[in-house]
């Protein structure tokens, strides 16, 4: 049960600034009416336990299950094993994340279900496996990161030319939502004990082989929702956001009709993972019992977590992100809103756990010469200007995303050259810490409100993209700060 508390305390650490941030705002700029921020405060409650006992599974469940199964593949000692198990796992994984699903719901919603969750999950899930599985390949034979993360990115800049400007959009976000609070430690997990693979597979080694996987696999949703649009299109996608400033049915029933909803997406999205683990573990593994109650546990937890994760975000936690984007475009002038954008960013990068760990990360591979305050500090200002240029993009007319991210990813593909390679690895993989759960649910809403409320502004368009900002500026900003590490030991 100690663990339980300890995430617990984590969540609460990570949701509090949104909370404290939207207390402040109905207080002192835009009053809501008691039911939304009734729902909101019980839908924070429910993100709050859900999000604890998810990542209490995680921790007893996804990871020692990531673990294990790396280790069964090393034990076979066999490419035939690695690469069809790791387009399995790398799809199973991708499709229980709860970033992805959020961002999937939010698509089927825009566009009135034109394309639906379940398309965009599927499509992201593909793309994900099929370079979760040349990462391991990467680690197995240790090629060199930069070359095999700068060949998918050529790739992806050729498929944007035929690719249409709201898959643009969906396809970056995609992304950055992937690479969330299970398929990070998952993959983490697994390349660890993928890295005992016998040594005679080696063909030569490279300081950056501890680091990538998770920067590759988020390339392949990219790299798959790009491809989809080009084969396999639903036409031009477009629609507007309904803003809710009350229920439909009443406070109770509404919490009701959207919990039952979302108890099949969880079981859909954790029961193949346990399914594929138990078969495994009775071919390959063999675990005793203790350890294998454990994990059923643990699954158990993330199970019931999901329900309840997903259920308060969407009952009430998006909805008073949305109202807020919303209500701050009907001012006179924009300022509030790109104040808020701002603080609104730099409060939620330094609220994310993870964050504590790559800054952890950064300190030992640089001997202690970059210390996690340096580390907070770059990542908050990154975010917060990533989350001020999303709200730019709805206000003015014409920014589009290509004229943000195709600068971006040349200064962050620049910087590679002067960064050693292990911090450049660690910066690309450090995109997914900075596009965590509260990432993909309150600022996306948020931006997507904005859009909305802007006379010229599109929200299939101009209210997607901002997570794949917000995924692009660690890989700047850790980079800059290994440069600086750089010039301090030369």
């Amino acid at each position: 049960m100690n663990i339980v508390v300890e995430k617990g305390l984590e969540v609460v650490r990570s949701v509090a600034p949104i909370f404290i941030f939207v207390l402040a705002i109905h207080f002192f700029l835009i009053p809501f009416d008691i039911a939304t921020l009734g729902a909101f405060v019980l839908g924070t409650i429910l993100i709050i336990i859900g999000l604890a006992l998810f990542l209490t599974g995680v921790d007893t469940a996804i990871t020692p299950i990531g673990e294990n199964l790396g280790k069964g593949i090393a034990r076979s000692n066999s490419l035939k094993i690695l690469i069809p198990v790791g387009l399995l796992l790398g799809f199973v994984i991708s499709v229980a994340e709860p970033s992805l699903l959020v961002l999937g719901n939010q698509i089927e919603l825009v566009t009135s279900g034109a394309m639906s969750s379940i398309q965009l999950v599927i499509t992201v899930s593909v793309g994900i496996a099929v370079m979760v599985a040349l990462g391991l390949l990467r680690l197995v034979y240790r090629w060199s990161f930069i070359k095999v993360i700068g060949i998918s990115y050529l790739l992806i800049l050729i498929l944007s030319f035929f690719t249409s400007t709201e898959f643009i959009s969906i396809a970056f976000d995609a992304s950055g939502a992937t690479t969330g609070v299970i398929t990070v430690p998952f993959l983490l997990a697994m390349a660890m004990g993928i890295s005992t693979l016998s040594k005679s597979k080696v063909k030569n080694k490279s300081s950056d082989s501890s680091f990538g996987l998770v920067a590759i696999a988020s390339a392949g949703a990219i790299i798959a929702v790009m491809i989809g649009d080009i084969f396999i299109s639903t036409g031009t996608l477009s629609g507007d956001l309904s803003i809710s400033f009350g229920f439909n049915e009443s406070f109770l029933r509404s919490l009701a009709t959207i919990g039952a909803s979302q108890v099949g997406e969880a079981l859909i999205s954790i029961l193949p993972i346990g399914l594929i683990f138990l078969i495994f573990n009775y071919a390959i593994l063999k675990l005793k019992k203790r350890p294998l109650r454990r994990i059923v546990l643990g699954l158990f937890y993330n199970i019931v977590g999901l329900i309840l994760f997903l259920t308060g975000v969407n009952f009430g936690f998006m909805n008073v992100g949305t109202l807020i984007g919303y209500q701050l475009t009907q001012f006179d002038n924009y300022m509030w809103l790109f104040i808020l954008s701002f603080i609104l960013g730099m409060v939620t990068i330094l609220a994310e756990p993870a964050v504590n760990v790559l800054a952890n990360q950064v300190e030992t591979v640089t001997a202690g010469a970059l210390k996690p305050s340096f580390i907070y500090i770059a990542l908050a200002i990154g975010v917060g200007i990533a989350t001020l240029l999303a709200s730019l993009r709805t206000v003015y007319f014409g920014l589009e995303l290509w004229h943000l991210l195709l600068p971006g990813y040349i200064i962050a593909f620049a910087l590679s050259y002067f960064v050693d390679n292990s911090i450049v690895a660690m910066a690309f993989d450090a995109g997914g810490v900075a596009s965590g759960p509260m990432t993909g649910t309150f600022i996306l809403a948020f931006i997507q409100g904005a859009a909305q409320g802007v006379d010229h502004a599109s929200v299939m368009i101009d209210g997607f993209g901002m997570i794949a900002l917000v995924a692009l500026m660690p890989i700047i900003t850790i980079q800059i700060s290994g440069f600086i590490y750089t010039m301090k030991s030369d």
